[in-house]
């Protein structure tokens, strides 16, 4: 099977190759992708991948993805930025909140999509010392890893439990309609943050 037709094929194709999904996902964690993340919670729901490995493999991921944003901010500062106006602007909101909020920025920045991508690099330009930043940053991690993926694999089994295999056309537009429903949530947060 080249390509899955169906979420029952999708999960199976997880199942037969998962030690390469968990590289991917480690990946798409670092770079703190939630529909990714989301959607690894729901194939461990279904036992496609395990829980336990997914938690460690995000956690990590997360954690590592901001440590070298934080190395990278630290290293190059904010000249590197100048060639990208949006990036440079939102990283001087940032920079400007850490100093103030440095334990609620770190704790919640991976969820409002707008700040995600960002948040580690302002860190690394803040006054922000490393070992505060490894410290918080290690928990945070954690916390975005358990919530997203419980998230994802909750849906899976409320979803279970509404269909059989007869129907998993149904699951994979339910899937795509939870992970809609996802991305608008974050747009949301951006927005209710670049206001603030």
């Amino acid at each position: 099977m080249i390509f899955p037709t169906d979420l029952a094929s999708f999960l199976e194709l997880l199942r037969l190759h998962g030690h390469e999904a968990y590289g991917l996902i480690f990946a798409f964690a670092a770079s703190h992708n939630m529909l990714f993340t989301l959607f690894a919670g729901y194939a461990a729901s279904s036992g496609a991948l395990d829980i336990g490995t997914l938690i460690a493999v995000v956690w990590a991921g997360s954690f590592l993805g901001d440590a070298i944003r934080f190395w990278i901010g630290r290293r190059f500062g904010i000249q590197w930025l100048l060639r990208f106006p949006r990036l440079h602007r939102t990283s001087q909101i940032v920079v400007r909140l850490v100093d103030r909020y440095y334990l609620w920025l770190i704790l919640f920045h991976r969820y409002p999509h707008g700040i995600r991508g960002v948040a580690g690099f302002a860190y690394g330009m803040s006054r922000l010392p490393w070992p505060t930043f490894l410290a918080f940053n290690f928990v945070a991690a954690g916390l975005w890893s358990g919530a997203v993926l419980a998230a994802g694999h909750a849906f899976g089994q409320i979803s279970e439990k509404l269909m059989n295999d007869a129907f998993s056309g149904v699951g994979m537009v339910m899937l795509l309609v939870f992970l809609l429903l996802s991305w608008l949530l974050s747009r949301k947060l951006e927005r209710v943050a670049e206001q603030s």
